[in-house]
């Protein structure tokens, strides 16, 4: 069986949220599913004064774990159009991977939150696109395959790079039902295309 890696980081849980729904659409196609967090790197002292919330229940991952996937669909906030700091130092951990070809050929996808309609939601991937081109790894962008990524009559996260949400400055906004849509659409092609390509 197919096996697919959703590995996300959430300071405020808006990322783990889309997770759910990305989730539910890999499952519709029957492939399994592991779900991870990134481990926090900044202190209980300093998440509490950010007012935080706890860390859900989830194994934490390692980067040795990555080869026993087919495929991996990553979700984290956007820090000024990049990675968060949490997310560079899991995939600066994977450089004995890349000795080693491990990830060599396996598909990867992205979705992301931010906290204004243009805080960076397409670039925070174009700037992760190095790592997988390092790896060998194949981006799965979603391309505009949900009718409400056409839809201007509201605020709406996500992309052809990958669902998304807004979250406000505050962080204050839920992900709506459309964004949550929009997510669950890209677990399902995403699980499609990385079957085909395990097929191979």
């Amino acid at each position: 069986m197919v096996k697919i890696f959703v590995i996300t980081y959430s300071t405020y849980g808006h990322i783990n949220k889309v997770a759910e729904s990305i989730v539910k659409g890999l499952q519709k196609t029957g492939v399994e599913v592991g779900r991870y967090q990134i481990a926090e790197t900044l202190s209980e002292d300093i998440l509490t004064k950010m007012h935080a919330p706890p860390k859900p229940d989830l194994p934490t991952i390692v980067a040795s774990q990555l080869p026993e996937a087919d495929g991996y669909l990553f979700g984290f906030p956007t820090r000024y159009g990049t990675a968060p700091a949490q997310v560079k130092a899991f995939f600066d951990s994977t450089g004995q991977l890349w000795a080693q070809q491990a990830l060599m050929g396996k598909p990867a996808g992205f979705f992301f939150s931010t906290a204004s309609q243009h805080g960076g939601q397409e670039v925070t991937v174009f700037t992760s696109l190095p790592i997988l081109a390092h790896h060998g790894m194949i981006f799965v962008p979603f391309g505009y395959a949900h009718p409400y990524l056409f839809d201007n009559s509201e605020v709406i996260g996500g992309s052809a790079w990958g669902a998304g949400t807004i979250a406000d400055g505050d962080g204050s906004r839920q992900p709506s039902e459309k964004e949550l849509a929009i997510a669950e659409a890209q677990g399902e092609s995403f699980a499609k295309v990385a079957t085909k390509l395990a097929a191979a």
